[in-house]
């Protein structure tokens, strides 16, 4: 009970800040919350934080707040220029994040799974593994139940798996795995970061406390990192690591471990994710053969190059989860049919000049939504385009131009927020729409 009886206040009310607080709250914290957004959810939220002893502060209150605290914990949401943190910062108050709240509260080992891409379904399938094999884990962190939620049941796991972002990594101090992932890097994030350097450095805390003792799984192709950690590489592109692949079996140090056509889980992509996977049960001493078994009766979560039917010969595909360009290129060159790519979104300060070349020949043509369609029609000239302004155009006219033998992918490429309120409304959407359509012989 590290902060009880501490004055403590929570800077955010998204799921992490409800979550932080909570915990404070069972510490025996006195415990404020600020949030400067102003919603009858976050009132909802407030009013009930309230009935369990927390003062709550939301609209511009929030971000004038005369009061000193002991701490303030940072849901992973709220950038650091807002004037909610500013307030805090102005008065030296001790920031820390969700997840290093929730770490110093963490009574078994954890596993960290960090990269630009893959993260969720690494971690998915890591906890898969582990559970199949006997060891009592679970998942938590940015996958969507929140550390400082799930940090209650650690008494009783084995390790505890976590899905890390760079904004939860942004404010850790102690935060220690027994087992680091590093997945893969690629810009993003730059409407929050000044530069793929800061982004990248924010990811690279997941590495500042790691021992000889510990172990770091990473991409093989990544930039050497600087680490006395223990390291256990992989590749799907590659010879040199310890996984890799030939043809479509991943091997381990040269022995076949399982072949990627026996799993549901396609694509150069997932095959470094299944080989993370298996780096990370390498590093808990689990038996190769006992966790290949497992990933083979793995199935993937949604979103993620997720098939959702084929009609009149054409298989549609749903990757709404590719919200950065690496995912996209990814999701694209995984795909063997002549392409119609639905993409675009919201403005994250990047540009898809660098896909050009990429999605002229794999794309037959590309419907482009969002904020950003005029951009990438612009940056994507040798290849046909069509800005549109909704999903349901960007889906029906799709099947007007798909040909038997085709595949219509959406991969956006971009996050969801300027037309949805995450991904997966996004993705579920498009799903929706696909199903609603009728084989052309029948209109």
């Amino acid at each position: 009970m590290i902060h009880s009886g501490k004055k403590a206040v929570v800077l955010g009310l998204g799921h992490s800040g409800e979550a932080a607080a909570t915990l404070l709250i069972e510490e025996g914290a006195q415990v404020t919350v600020s949030e400067s957004v102003d919603s009858p959810a976050i009132r909802a939220k407030g009013e009930d934080l309230q009935k369990r002893g927390a003062n709550v502060l939301i609209g511009p209150e929030a971000d004038i707040d005369p009061a000193n605290y002991d701490v303030a914990i940072l849901s992973p949401g709220i950038e650091p220029t807002a004037p909610l943190v500013r307030n805090v910062v102005a008065k030296g108050i001790p920031i820390i994040g969700e997840l290093e709240l929730a770490f110093q509260e963490c009574t078994c080992p954890v596993v960290a799974i960090t990269g630009t891409n893959g993260k969720t379904t690494t971690t998915e399938l890591c906890t898969h593994i582990l559970l199949q094999c006997g060891i009592r884990t679970m998942a938590s962190g940015n996958i969507g139940l929140p550390f400082a939620k799930a940090v209650r049941q650690s008494q009783n796991l084995d390790v505890m798996v976590l899905e890390v972002s760079s904004f939860q990594l942004e404010t850790v101090k102690s935060f220690h795995p027994k087992v680091a992932a590093w997945l893969n890097f690629s810009p993003n994030h730059l409407d929050r970061y000044a530069s793929a350097d800061e982004y990248r450095d924010a990811k690279l805390r997941i590495l500042e406390n790691l021992t000889a003792e510990d172990t770091l799984v990473i991409n093989a192709q990544s930039v050497p990192l600087s680490t006395p950690a223990k390291i256990i590489t992989f590749s799907a592109v590659k010879d040199e690591a310890d996984f890799t692949l030939k043809n479509t079996t991943i091997h381990f140090h040269g022995n076949p471990v399982i072949d990627q056509e026996t799993t549901h889980l396609h694509g150069i992509h997932n095959a470094e994710n299944i080989m993370a996977a298996l780096g990370i049960g390498i590093a808990l001493h689990m038996d190769l053969g006992s966790m290949a078994s497992a990933v083979a009766n793995y199935t993937p979560p949604v979103h993620r190059c997720e098939f959702i039917r084929e009609m009149d010969g054409v298989k549609w595909i749903n990757d709404s989860k590719a919200t950065n360009l690496d995912a996209m290129q990814m999701a694209i060159r995984s795909q063997t049919r002549p392409l119609i790519l639905i993409a675009g979104g919201k403005d994250k300060g990047f540009g898809f000049e660098e896909n050009s070349g990429l999605v002229h020949d794999k794309s037959r043509a590309v419907i482009l939504i969002g904020e950003m369609r005029h951009r990438i029609a612009a940056s994507w000239q040798q290849t046909q385009c069509h800005p549109v302004d909704t999903l349901e155009e960007a889906v029906s006219l799709a099947s007007k131009l798909a040909q038997p033998g085709d595949a219509v992918l959406f991969s956006p490429g971009t996050s969801s927020f300027d037309m949805f309120r995450n991904y997966g409304e996004r993705g579920n959407i498009f799903k929706s729409l696909v199903k609603k359509l009728n084989p052309k012989n029948n209109q």
